[in-house]
């Protein structure tokens, strides 16, 4: 005998502990990311709170808050929840639940086991998701390697890729936003 559950809904994500996407009517949970990324995506979103704050447009989305997509994507994703993001839709009526929608500009910082073959696939997976549902601009943020990629929503697979010593943007997602890659590792 066969028993099958019926898929997760956006409600039945609100209910799990910790960093969680429903795909494919699953519930994935993600590991707790480690200092180094941690503070990497938290530099990332203070400088675009400075950026929004000095007349910048949109509100800015640390880790852990979830996006919920109005309808599945081709892959099956149902939400998001990067390590930061700048979002410039409508917030919800219910501030407690998930952001509706898809950000703008999104940031995904590589924890300790997201490299190799396989984790290079599931990032370039999500940015195909990501810029299906709207996004303009993703970053793939490499802690190791000190590296910043930036993909953008007209040439989703062809990076431009900021090393120390360079001042990377989100163009055009985020315009006039510029952030010291240097500041971001140190």
């Amino acid at each position: 005998m066969i028993i099958t559950m019926p898929p997760a809904s956006l409600d039945d994500l609100m209910k799990v502990e910790g960093k969680a996407e429903l795909i494919g009517g699953r519930i994935v949970q993600y590991m707790p990311t480690g200092f180094l990324p941690g503070r990497i995506a938290r530099r990332i979103t203070r400088s675009l709170e400075d950026w929004v704050a000095s007349g910048g447009q949109g509100e800015v989305i640390e880790d852990n808050v979830g996006y919920g997509l109005t309808y599945p994507l081709l892959s099956g994703r149902e939400s998001f929840s990067p390590d930061s993001s700048l979002y410039t839709g409508t917030l919800p009526q219910n501030l407690m639940r998930y952001v509706t929608g898809y950000p703008d500009f999104a940031v995904e910082v590589r924890s300790e086991n997201d490299y190799g073959p396989a984790a290079n696939r599931e990032y370039a997976d999500k940015r195909v998701d990501y810029f299906e549902a709207g996004t303009l601009v993703v970053w793939d943020v490499d802690p190791l390697a000190k590296l910043v990629k930036k993909y953008i929503s007209n040439a989703p697979t062809s990076a431009v890729t900021f090393a120390l010593g360079d001042i990377a943007d989100a163009e055009p997602a985020v315009p006039g936003w510029k952030v010291d890659v240097a500041s971001l590792f140190v």
